[in-house]
């Protein structure tokens, strides 16, 4: 993945994200998560509880946009998700959420939703010029 430097920027500083999914009828469901992309796997990660909702929306469907907004910049990732639950790739989740926000705290039910990135939307502040 190629990124201008502004928008990887924007990407790595601690801002919070909503994520929405979709409902088994359609409609989407959008909530506050935290986002880390991972450019070496190439895809993003969201850690959360087995129990939640969007684990359940993503098990179904797992079609999903990611958002983050500060002031007038704004980016959006669009992609697929699934849950993983298994030891190496939750640990390599909260490694990279630890790196843009901080240590989460221990959860055994926690499980992660690994992003395959489609495509990034974002402001036009982020275009490279020129």
């Amino acid at each position: 993945m190629d990124f201008p430097a502004l928008l990887l920027d924007f990407w790595t500083e601690r801002h919070l994200c909503t994520l929405a999914s979709l409902r088994a009828d359609g409609t989407p469901h959008l909530v506050p998560v935290c986002v880390a992309l991972d450019l070496e796997e190439q895809c993003a990660w969201v850690i959360t509880n087995e129990h939640s909702r969007k684990v359940q929306h993503v098990a179904a469907d797992g079609r999903v946009a990611a958002s983050q907004v500060s002031g007038r910049h704004w980016s959006t990732i669009e992609g697929t998700a699934r849950v993983v639950t298994d030891e190496v790739s939750v640990a390599r989740a909260v490694t990279c959420y630890s790196a843009r926000y901080r240590e989460p705290r221990p959860n055994p039910s926690r499980v992660a939703l690994r992003i395959e990135i489609d495509r990034f939307l974002m402001s036009s502040g982020f275009m490279p010029t020129g």
